[in-house]
C-alpha cells in the first residue's frame, strides 16, 4: 500500500492506493473542486497511476523502438532491431538512443530529439536477419515473449592506451571462453555509466568513481546467441551498449588492483593498438585466409583466474585472439564479433584524436590558436 499526500489546495486528506491485487486500486477522496486546481490534481493522479502500473509491470530493462516519431514500443524478440531502422540487406545504421523510465529507447536520429547519433550494427550472419517464419514459430513461447535485453560493456582505456579484455568463464551459459570487455545487464533504475562501473567492479574488482574517469558511448551492437542459425535457433537477444572509459592510471597500476570473479572471468589481458588492429582484421564471416602481421609477438601475457580466485600468468598465442567465429560445431576461444566492432570504433576515436592534435599543432605554429 502506498500513500500520496495531496497538494494543500485540495484539503487535508490522503490518496490511498492498494497494491495487493494486480488489477485493482482503491481511492478515498473528498469531493474535488470543479476548477483548474481540481483538474490539475486529476492530472497528477493519472501520472501516479501510470507510474504505479509501470512499476508493477517492469522487471527488466528492455529495448523499445520508435520510428517515424511514433510512441516507443517494446521490441519483439524475433525482430532485428537493426533491420527495423534500415534496409534488410544492410547491417549498420545511425540511430539515437536514451535510457528513460527503465526503457532503453532506440529511435531514428532524424526525429530531432537532440544529441549526437550512434552507430547500431549487427553481424552479416545475424540469426534474426535470416530467421524464417517457420523457424520463429518453432521457438518456445517463453523465448518469443522475452523481448530484447540491454547490456553494457566497458572498454577501459588506461593512461598508456591499453584496453582490458576478459575471457568469460567456461561455465557460463552464453559465449563461454570468449574474450569480451567487462560488462553485463543494465539493472532497473541504473544509468548506463553506473551499470558499467558496477559490472567492472563485480567482474574484475576494479573500483572506479565516475569523477575519476571520462566516458563516451561508442556504439550499439545487436547480439544474438547462438550467433549463427547454423548453430541453433536464437536463445538470447541483446542490444549491447559499448562505453569507452578513460582513466589516468596506467595498465600496470590497474593490473595491480585486479581481483577477478572466477565464476564470471577466467582470464584477463591488456591489448595495445597493434594487437587490436590484428584482432579486428580477422573479420568474422569472411573467407580470406587469416594472416598475422609479422612484426607482432607470437604470444600475449594473460592473467589466468583459477577457480579459487588465485591468479597466475600464462602465454596465450596471439592467433587465439584472432580466431574467427565458426559457422558450425563447437565454438572456439576468440574475441567476440561485437567486441571486434567496438575495438574498431576505438581505433577510429584514436585516429580522430590524432588528427585533432595535428590540426591544433598546425594552428599553434601559424599563430592561429592558443
Amino acid at each position: 500500500m502506498r500513500n500520496f499526500c495531496l497538494p494543500n489546495y485540495i484539503g487535508p486528506f490522503t490518496v490511498t492506493v492498494l497494491q495487493g491485487c494486480r488489477n485493482y486500486c482503491a481511492f478515498y477522496l473528498w469531493p474535488l473542486p470543479e476548477n483548474e486546481e481540481g483538474n490539475q490534481f486529476m492530472s497528477c493522479l493519472q501520472l501516479i497511476l501510470a507510474k504505479l502500473k509501470s512499476m508493477e509491470r517492469v522487471t527488466r530493462v528492455l529495448v523499445h523502438l520508435s520510428k517515424e516519431n511514433t510512441v516507443p514500443q517494446c521490441a519483439q524478440f524475433v525482430q532485428s532491431v537493426t533491420g527495423h531502422f534500415t534496409d534488410r540487406h544492410k547491417d549498420q545504421v545511425q540511430v539515437g538512443c536514451c535510457l528513460d523510465d527503465n526503457r532503453f529507447i532506440v529511435y531514428e536520429q532524424c526525429e530531432g530529439r537532440g544529441g549526437a547519433g550512434v552507430v547500431l550494427k549487427r553481424a552479416s550472419f545475424c540469426p534474426l536477419k535470416h530467421l524464417s517464419k517457420p523457424e520463429a514459430a518453432a521457438l518456445p513461447v517463453e523465448v518469443r515473449k522475452r523481448g530484447v535485453d540491454v547490456g553494457v560493456a566497458v572498454l577501459l582505456q588506461s593512461a598508456d592506451r591499453r584496453l582490458l579484455l576478459t575471457r568469460r568463464a567456461s561455465g557460463l551459459r552464453i559465449f563461454p571462453n570468449v574474450w569480451v570487455p567487462p560488462g553485463g545487464h543494465v539493472e532497473l533504475d541504473e544509468k548506463l555509466l553506473d551499470a558499467g562501473l558496477r559490472e567492472l567492479r563485480e567482474e574484475t574488482g576494479l573500483k572506479l568513481n565516475p569523477g575519476d574517469i571520462s566516458s563516451q558511448l561508442l556504439g550499439l551492437w545487436e547480439s544474438v546467441y547462438p550467433p549463427m542459425l547454423s548453430r541453433g535457433l536464437p536463445q538470447r537477444h541483446h542490444i549491447v551498449t559499448y562505453m569507452l572509459l578513460h582513466t589516468s592510471l596506467t595498465h600496470l597500476e590497474l593490473q595491480a588492483a585486479l581481483q577477478p570473479e572466477p565464476a564470471e572471468v577466467s582470464g584477463c589481458v591488456w591489448v595495445d593498438t597493434d594487437i587490436v588492429k590484428a584482432i579486428v582484421s580477422a573479420v568474422d564471416g569472411a573467407e580470406d585466409p587469416e594472416t598475422l602481421p609479422p612484426n607482432l609477438p607470437q604470444t600475449v601475457s594473460v592473467t589466468e583466474v583459477f577457480p579459487d580466485g588465485t591468479l597466475g600468468v600464462s602465454a596465450l598465442p596471439l592467433s587465439v585472439l584472432c580466431n574467427r567465429a565458426p559457422a558450425d560445431g563447437e565454438d572456439v576461444e576468440r574475441v567476440s564479433t561485437g567486441t571486434k566492432f567496438a575495438l574498431e570504433l576505438w581505433l577510429q576515436t584514436l585516429e580522430l584524436q590524432k588528427q585533432h592534435s595535428v590540426c591544433e599543432e598546425g594552428r599553434r605554429r601559424t599563430g592561429q590558436g592558443p
